[in-house]
């Protein structure tokens, strides 16, 4: 198993039901070794998060914390099955990172053909860079197109850690997973491993989706958390510091 470079999509304080400030998730992420750390709060219409405003302000914030690239960005929510984000395109521009995921509470869900195409669109959408946890079961998804949009589009389907903890009850969530990973093998598409974590002490934490890689014979080489460059490459994200 290859070592943890790259943790993309944890939460802090701000995004109102997490627990460790911004400050102590970096100095986590240094203390495993992380070399870049993605905080990347909810989206507006999860209650109690931070306000757009918040997003507008992060220039202040610097991009490197205790010798860890810091990727200041959001999870921002599908609402529908047009594909439609909780963040407007001028919004999106303030991140350096863009996640989008469904949370069922505030997703407007249709057949599962209808819950495909608006994530096909979204997957397609230049703005966006990884779309999180869509074996989660919080929709109805045909994971084979997924796969292939991903694959053209250079977005990466995230394998979420934290949707299988069984406090969550995702049933569906490890069978999911296993189909995608069996996909992006068969297709050579890399994914991402997310911690989703909510405080600092499950940064780069992928205790349950170990089991998952071994299980399908996931190469190393497409898990994008080991290799800092190909992440940057593949997302087409710039590779240098900005420091405020």
């Amino acid at each position: 198993m290859k070592k943890v470079l790259v943790d993309a999509h944890t939460h802090t304080v701000a995004s109102g039901h997490a627990y460790s400030s911004l400050q102590e998730m970096a100095k986590a992420a240094a203390d495993k070794g992380l070399q870049v750390l993605g905080i990347t709060e909810h989206g507006p219409s999860v209650p109690g998060t931070c306000p757009t405003l918040y997003f507008k302000n992060m220039f202040v914030v610097p991009r490197q914390l205790y010798g860890v690239r810091l990727l200041m960005g959001c999870e921002i929510n599908i609402l529908d099955t047009q594909g439609t984000l909780d963040l407007t395109d001028e919004q999106i521009g303030w991140l350096d990172l863009a996640i989008a995921g469904v949370h069922a509470a505030w997703y407007q869900a249709g057949t599962k053909e209808e819950n495909t195409e608006g994530m096909i669109r979204v997957i397609k959408n230049p703005r966006i860079h990884i779309i999180s946890h869509p074996g989660d079961g919080s929709c109805q998804l045909d994971f084979e197109p997924l796969v292939l949009a991903a694959k053209e589009s250079h977005t990466l389907l995230e394998v979420n850690n934290h949707s299988l903890a069984p406090q969550r009850h995702k049933t569906v969530a490890r069978d999911n997973n296993l189909e995608l990973l069996r996909l992006c093998k068969k297709h050579g598409v890399p994914t991402i491993l997310g911690s989703d974590a909510h405080v600092s002490f499950q940064i780069a934490n992928y205790e349950r989706l170990y089991p998952l890689l071994a299980q399908t014979d996931f190469p190393d080489e497409l898990v994008m958390n080991y290799w800092p460059d190909r992440f940057f490459d593949y997302l087409g994200l710039p590779h240098d510091v900005c420091l405020t």
